[in-house]
């Protein structure tokens, strides 16, 4: 729009635009009577198409062509002949009559306007709200309703929605909306798990103690954090070094990490500070295995290494009435019970409420137990006698003894009325509890099974052994769905992780592998971040915890000094920090 200079600038308060506006349609009026009465008078050209862009849509009748613009005639219409676009001014059009031109130029100018109004309504409405409409959905929605608009955004489009006006952020960073976007990212599925599900117990969830007052919006952050660790293979190596032994078996969860290993001892962890702080069982009278150097070379290298602090625990004056005489081959313990199984051919139960106290021996097979599950009913263990036995938690006593396989049973998992078991036969079986017969099996392509793992909806079976690979079937169908590979070597050990979607494996070629459930793609390979084999593996959110045939325990930490970790952590268990108390009591006794 050209500049108006001041002696040319029109008034647009409502009184003059008013007059204005009156002015117009009096001389257009007389122009158009003069116009009627006589049509051979001299006109000037915008006047004829003024008349002929009536808004009547009628176009007045000429029989003789209008003769040019005269002098006369443009002294008499100074306020016709003003600059295009000012105010209400009408445009100077050509003097040209081509056919369309002065619509076109009437319309354009009648656009000009508008618009012009439009900017007008937009700086009274700035600062306000929507330019567009003039309003804004945080200040004139209920609270309530504008929340439940912001739901449905991501956590990356809420942060966004922070930074629009004072009353959007006050509504995207409120708390309650972000717990419900940090439970749509990482929380529904881990409520999915069964409370009697042994998986329940293993590992942490990463999701705080749910307090009123938790930061969810810093929790959201850490946990995206840490999932791009997971996604870059960013971790740090904490080595536990106590046993004297190969380390055979592993379960952990927020506050602890319980190993049980060939020098006949289960060790206790505490999984924040990783120092030893209790020992159950008798040790075996032999020498320590001399530690292996670590490998420096390889793929993927962790970015710290740390190791344990060493303390010289002394066990009590009196002994246990009740302990295993042979390997600690497996374990699994919940809130009140933990059950072990030996190469002596025995399971013994330990009441956890009372200081870890054995209760019960309980021997049905004829080998050493290699693997144990149970719930909140039932007990499940497996040998290398060929068996399979179930047997009641609260009594010890023996419900069925299952038959069928034709090799040693390595492994077994549990959920509700059925099992499901490996074996060096070759082949896994599903079991009905309630009948003890096999309802399905899976076979391996040629050779031996060694782990077992069964999803917590008991859709689907995973298994490892000798052909290298690890199987994936459909327990309903029996359709094997998809072979996840990757090792070199036997797979020895697997667990899922049904609320993060991962299942991890170890191997006798020292590698340490994490899938995606759903794609079946490898996630992190760690390999040669031990000096021997991978003889079990267990997974959380944040960490990977692995045995060796080495005596180490491997803990690999996606979480390692990641700020905000201690957001995603329940508090500590009173029973754990009392254990703390008592060992550091010891520590300064010696």
């Amino acid at each position: 729009m050209p500049e108006i200079r001041a002696s040319e600038r029109q008034d647009h308060s409502p009184g003059a635009m008013s007059s204005t506006a009156n002015k117009c349609l009096t001389e257009s009026s007389i122009w158009k009577e003069d116009l009627e009465q006589d049509p051979q008078q001299g006109a000037s050209g915008w006047l004829r198409r003024c008349v002929s862009t009536t808004f009547r849509r009628r176009r007045p009748t000429v029989d003789t062509p209008l003769r040019p613009v005269t002098a006369k005639w443009r002294q008499q219409e100074p306020f016709y002949l003003e600059q295009p676009n000012n105010g209400f001014a009408p445009p100077s059009l050509p003097d040209d009559n081509s056919s369309g031109a002065a619509a076109r130029a009437a319309a354009a100018a009648q656009n000009e306007i508008l618009d012009y109004m439009r900017r007008i309504r937009a700086k009274e409405c700035s600062g306000r709200g929507d330019a567009e409409s003039g309003v804004d959905p945080a200040g004139e929605l209920p609270k309530e309703l504008f929340a439940q608009i912001l739901s449905y955004l991501d956590a990356h489009s809420l942060i966004n929605a922070e930074f629009v006006s004072r009353q959007w952020h006050l509504s995207a960073s409120d708390t309650l909306m972000w717990k419900r976007t940090f439970l749509n990212d990482f929380g529904p599925s881990s409520l999915t798990i069964p409370e009697n599900s042994s998986e329940f117990h293993v590992g942490g969830r990463g999701l705080g103690d749910g307090e009123a007052g938790s930061e969810w919006k810093n929790m959201w952050k850490t946990r995206k954090a840490l999932h791009q660790r997971w996604t870059d293979g960013h971790a740090a190596a904490i080595y536990l070094e106590g046993h004297y032994d190969s380390v055979y078996c592993v379960q952990f969860d927020e506050d602890k990490i319980l190993t049980g290993s060939r020098d006949r001892t289960i060790r206790i962890w505490d999984a924040r500070t990783y120092k030893c702080i209790r020992i159950l069982g008798v040790p075996a009278r032999s020498k320590p295995i001399a530690l292996q150097a670590l490998p420096e070379s390889g793929g993927r290298r962790p970015f710290a290494r740390r190791f344990s602090q060493q303390f010289r625990l002394e066990l009590n004056a009196t002994q246990p009435t009740i302990y295993h005489v042979g390997s600690i081959l497996c374990l699994q313990y919940d809130d009140e019970l933990m059950i072990t199984g030996s190469s002596d051919f025995a399971c013994i139960m330990w009441d956890i409420k009372a200081d870890w106290t054995p209760i019960r021996r309980v021997k049905y097979h004829n080998a050493g137990v290699l693997d144990v599950c149970f719930d909140k009913k039932h007990v499940v263990s497996c040998s290398k006698d060929t068996s399979v036995c179930l047997w009641d938690r609260q009594t010890g006593d023996l419900i069925h003894r299952l038959q069928g396989h034709r090799g040693p049973v390595n492994a077994v998992q549990l959920r509700g009325n059925l099992a499901v078991s490996a074996s060096g036969d070759g082949v896994s079986k599903l079991w009905n509890l309630l009948s003890g017969n096999c309802v399905k099996e899976f076979p391996s392509r040629d050779r031996g099974m060694a782990c077992v793992e069964f999803s917590s909806d008991s859709l689907t079976i995973f298994a490892g052994g000798n052909d290298q690979v690890i199987y994936q079937f459909d327990a309903s169908t029996g359709e094997l769905i998809r072979e996840l590979k990757g090792h070199s070597d036997l797979v020895r050990s697997l667990h899922l992780d049904s609320a993060n979607g991962r299942i991890v494996s170890g191997s006798y070629d020292t590698s340490v592998r994490a899938y995606d459930v759903r794609t079946g793609d490898a996630v992190v390979d760690f390999t040669g971040w031990t000096a021997s084999w991978i003889l079990s593996a267990k997974l959380d959110y944040r960490r990977i915890v692995a045995t060796s045939q080495d005596s180490r325990v491997l803990v690999i930490d996606f979480g390692f000094e990641l700020p905000g970790m201690g957001l995603l952590e329940r508090k500590p268990k009173h029973d754990l920090d009392t254990m703390n108390d008592g060992m550091e009591q010891l520590r300064v006794a010696l």
